[in-house]
């Protein structure tokens, strides 16, 4: 079973930028990412439905329960040139999440920031990550042009990344 999890929750709107903030970006994302899944007749469940975004503790007992789990994020930075996708997890999921960021970076054409390790972000220890989840950083909502890209083709992206999830399922 897959774990397909939005970022944040209903009390942490996480990042904002460009009209946007993390959260309202990434439930949507949840759920586009699950209408591929459930059209290919994928086993997986959420951390909530629509704009409903469970707290992180909740994704974190969840992802322990999951074969795959995948959290969605927006990344930010002070300077709005910073641009592209990144995963971070632990060394088994490097692969995917490094195919996932190929995705990603080809249908949106940003740049690919590659899989790392959970340190690899602005936290050392990653609660999603220790149990056994990926994050997907999928752009930076502080770039006007990764929001842009991102908008006009979220659907592409939503169905790159559940075929990356149903290919790895089989």
């Amino acid at each position: 079973m897959i774990l397909i999890s939005a970022g944040h929750s209903n009390t942490d709107p996480g990042a904002v930028g460009n009209g946007y903030t993390e959260a309202q970006i990434v439930t949507e994302f949840r759920g586009l990412v699950v209408f591929y899944l459930k059209r290919a007749g994928v086993d997986f469940i959420t951390d909530g439905e629509g704009d409903d975004n469970k707290p992180l503790r909740d994704a974190i007992e969840l992802a322990k329960t999951a074969d795959l789990a995948i959290e969605f994020h927006c990344n930010s930075f002070s300077n709005p040139a910073a641009t592209g996708v990144e995963t971070l997890s632990d060394f088994k999921h490097r692969k995917l999440g490094g195919r996932i960021c190929q995705a990603i970076s080809g249908v949106l054409g940003i740049t690919n920031r590659g899989a790392k390790g959970e340190s690899a972000g602005q936290h050392s220890r990653l609660g999603f990550v220790r149990a056994g989840g990926i994050i997907v950083e999928l752009f930076f909502i502080s770039n006007p042009n990764d929001v842009a890209a991102y908008q006009a083709k979220k659907w592409i992206v939503a169905q790159a990344v559940a075929d990356l999830l149903v290919e790895h399922g089989r």
